[in-house]
């Protein structure tokens, strides 16, 4: 039994440092978040020329998804960025971070976000850590006028006959995006 529980364990996630392992798809830092802590996603970077979907949510604030790919693994990561097209400074709204119990553990963050597989007939919510943390992007507190902050969010992969999902993330439209890999 105590075996079985290891390889449970191990499948969940951990690298050899301990970290969850998020295959080749790296996990990006706010640049308005100052904790250590938070994942690295500088080889996240989606490709801003590339633009799957885009919607404008509240204050002028424009979503762009850039990327939707399986990593090895089983997980879809979502990739995109977030411009303040206003005059002000954007102040992130608390349902971005969602509203399951494990708010406070990823704080100001895009945790709200959710894929749907409308054949599958399933909703997918983000990925967390064993520390509760979400694997997706966090420290976002405000967005300065003109400012665009890299996101991201891993979900568990749908199956692999699913060519598109929704996404959603709070106070944008609805987004429907291809899903690659």
């Amino acid at each position: 039994m105590a075996v079985a529980l290891a390889f449970a364990v191990a499948g969940c996630g951990g690298g050899k440092d301990g970290k969850a392992d998020t295959g080749s798809s790296s996990q990006s830092k706010s640049s308005s978040s100052g904790n250590d802590q938070q994942p690295d996603t500088s080889a996240a970077s989606p490709d801003p020329a590339v633009k799957l979907a885009q919607a404008t949510g509240e204050g002028g604030v424009v979503l762009t998804i850039n990327s939707v790919k399986r990593d090895s693994g089983g997980f879809l990561t979502v990739a995109g960025q977030v411009k303040n097209t206003g005059a002000d400074d954007f102040v992130a709204t608390s349902p971005w971070a969602g509203t399951e119990r494990d708010v406070l553990a990823s704080g100001d963050s895009v945790a709200g976000a959710t894929l749907v597989d409308k054949v599958g007939k399933k909703r997918y919510y983000v990925l967390r850590d064993t520390g509760g943390k979400c694997l997706c992007t966090m420290g976002i507190s405000s967005i300065k006028a003109g400012q665009t902050v890299p996101v991201f969010a891993q979900f568990p992969a749908p199956p692999n006959g699913t060519k598109q999902v929704d996404f959603q993330l709070p106070t944008f439209p609805t987004m429907t995006v291809p899903v690659s890999g």
